[in-house]
This record gives C-alpha cells, sequence and structure tokens, in this order.
C-alpha cells in the first residue's frame, strides 16, 4: 500500500481511490467523531466499517471506475492513506482479527414477523448469500433491545414495528458468545409493502410457510423441508410454535393455501402470489453494474371483475397523441 499519495488520474487509471476521496472518508467517519468512539480499536474499526459501506453503497455506484474492496482490504487502505491509523499499520492483522472476533460477540435483536393467521412469517435474504434469515441485525452502543429491532427491521424491510412491538414478547437464544433476541411481530397483513431502506444488504424479502421452515435439526444453518436454506432460523421454531399455541391468531387459517411442502413450480404464478412468496426482490441491471431495479410484488391476485380502486392501468399508461392534438388546434384557428 506504498505509494498511497498519487494523482487523482493514476488513481482512477488502476480503479484504486483518489487521496482525496480516501481523505474525505476518513475525515467524515474516524476524525469528526466523539473522543470514546477512538479509544479502542473495535468501535475505530466500526467506523471504518461505516466508510466502507458508503464507499461502496455510494462512491463505487456512482464511479464504476472506482474499485470494489472487501472490508479487509479497504481496512488496510484507509489505515495507509489516514494520518491518525498510520501508526498502527504494523498490526493492522491483529486488529482485524480481533475486530472479527469482537463483532460475534455484539448482541443481535430483530423480529419475528407473523401473518394474520400466524401460518407464514417474513424472512430476507442477504444481498449476497443464499441464506434466508428473519430480519435482525448487531446493537449499536447503549442501545436498548427493542430499539435495535425496530431500526434494523426498518432498514432491511421498510417496515415499522413500533407500534406492534411488545417488549415482552421475543424469544431470546445464545449462539457462542453471541445474544440473539427476536420480538414476535404478529398479526401483520400479508398485502403489506416491504422494502429495504439500506442499499446492497437485502437481495429478496419473502413469506414463508412455518411447515416448509421445519428443518430436522435446530442447527444454526438448517434447510427447511423444500431446500431452503436457512440461517440462525430452526433454532427458533420450537419456542415460536409453542407461542403460536398459546396465543390463538384472528384470522382462520388460510386453506387456499398449498399443503405443506407442495412443490411450488406446479402452481399458477396467482397460486404463488396467494402463497405470497417474494414481496420483495433486487436485480443488476443487463449491463452488469450494481444499479439496482427493485421489483414490489403484490401477495393478493389481480380481481376478476373490474374494481373502481382509483386511477388504474390503463390510465397510468395513457398518453397524449400530441400530433392529433396540435394538427385539430391548427385546424381550429383557421377556421
Amino acid at each position: 500500500m506504498s505509494g498511497l499519495h498519487r494523482s487523482s488520474s493514476a488513481s482512477l487509471k488502476n480503479g484504486l481511490p483518489p487521496q482525496e476521496l480516501l481523505d474525505d472518508l476518513c475525515s467524515r467517519f474516524v476524525l469528526n467523531v466523539p473522543k470514546e468512539d477512538l479509544q479502542s480499536f473495535e468501535r475505530i474499526l466500526f467506523l471504518v466499517e461505516y466508510a466502507h459501506w458508503f464507499y461502496e453503497d455510494n462512491s463505487v455506484e456512482n464511479n464504476p471506475s472506482l474499485k470494489s474492496f472487501t472490508l479487509k482490504e479497504f481496512t488496510s487502505l484507509l489505515f495507509n492513506s489516514c494520518d491518525v491509523l498510520k501508526p498502527y499499520v504494523a498490526h493492522i492483522d491483529d486488529i482485524f482479527k480481533d475486530f472479527t472476533s469482537y463483532k460475534v460477540r455484539v448482541p443481535v435483536t430483530g423480529a419475528i414477523i407473523l401473518d394474520e393467521t400466524y401460518e407464514r412469517c417474513l424472512l430476507v435474504k442477504g444481498w449476497k448469500g443464499s441464506s434466508w434469515s428473519f430480519p435482525r441485525g448487531k446493537k449499536n452502543k447503549d442501545e436498548e433491545d427493542h430499539t435495535c429491532a425496530i431500526r434494523e427491521v426498518l432498514e432491511e424491510t421498510g417496515f415499522d414495528v413500533t407500534k406492534l412491538l411488545n417488549k415482552d414478547e421475543y424469544i431470546e437464544l445464545v449462539f457462542g458468545q453471541q445474544r440473539v433476541r427476536l420480538y414476535i411481530i404478529a398479526g401483520v397483513k400479508d398485502d403489506t409493502a416491504f422494502a429495504p431502506l439500506t442499499k446492497k444488504e437485502i437481495s429478496e424479502i419473502a413469506w414463508h410457510r412455518l411447515d416448509d421452515l421445519q428443518a430436522a435439526s435446530g442447527d444454526v444453518i438448517s434447510r427447511g423441508i423444500t431446500g431452503l436454506k436457512l440461517y440462525m432460523v430452526a433454532p427458533f421454531m420450537a419456542t415460536l410454535r409453542a407461542w403460536i399455541s398459546s396465543h390463538p391468531p384472528s384470522m382462520a387459517p388460510r386453506h387456499d393455501l398449498p399443503l405443506k411442502g407442495e412443490d411450488l413450480s406446479a402452481l399458477s404464478s396467482v397460486g404463488q402470489v396467494m402463497l405470497g412468496m417474494s414481496v420483495w426482490k433486487a436485480k443488476t441491471s443487463s449491463t452488469g453494474t450494481n444499479t439496482m431495479i427493485t421489483e414490489s410484488q403484490s401477495n393478493k391476485p389481480e380481481p376478476d371483475v373490474l374494481v373502481d380502486v382509483g386511477p388504474g392501468k390503463s390510465f397510468r399508461n395513457f398518453r397524449f397523441d400530441t400530433a392529433s392534438v396540435l394538427q385539430a388546434m391548427d385546424a381550429g384557428f383557421s377556421a
């Protein structure tokens, strides 16, 4: 990482961020923070992680010529370019190792969101991975459990559970040295609109039947009976089932849903929508860039009869025939 004080043009040619950009990131995320956040390398590395997210989500997206980095690569880059961090470059491997170890001890909170029948729950899939999990995330310093859960669910699904969250209704488990608390949010309408507020963190949001999530074991990493890859889902299922058995849903079970384990590929598109599978999905553009196109899908089939629900598809697709209008105006004025 020597020779970082290079010209902007030279940097852009090899994809490395120019020194001005690195200085800005260092100043914005590392230097201008409360002193207590600079008293440990764990806190400093969290700040570097925020800078990394900003770089990937904004700098790289707005300038495709910039390289994308892993967190470790970006940490090395910033330590080598930021004057206050340079003295610790020789120890960066140990610092990063301690940070990754510390991260798995930070408490996590989130939510198990159930539909009105308590037959389905909402799961999210990470941006790069293939596993599905409950929306959740790590607590910030001095943040209360329920506050973290509200924030994380909002960030990952765009849904505010503030009014639905009961501080006493949760399932808490410990994995190694990490405590995970998931609040039970029950009775959410299946046609609720979901869409993450953060970039490149969530790739898909979907309702899934609890029956299909029942794994053969309660392992952290498991597969449901349909083959769905799950992360931190199976260990919560037994306690969740017990909670549901003592809290009858306000809506009766949906008998129009397929039986447990039924092959979804055999269903019509309307049948799959009735299942409420994918309610939001992110795509990359056809050019292969990181531009994100969101696809929000309703969980309800289109009605067979015309219902007056305001401006419909025909109205939204309406376009004036400008040439004909101008021609008619000219004819009117010349008459």
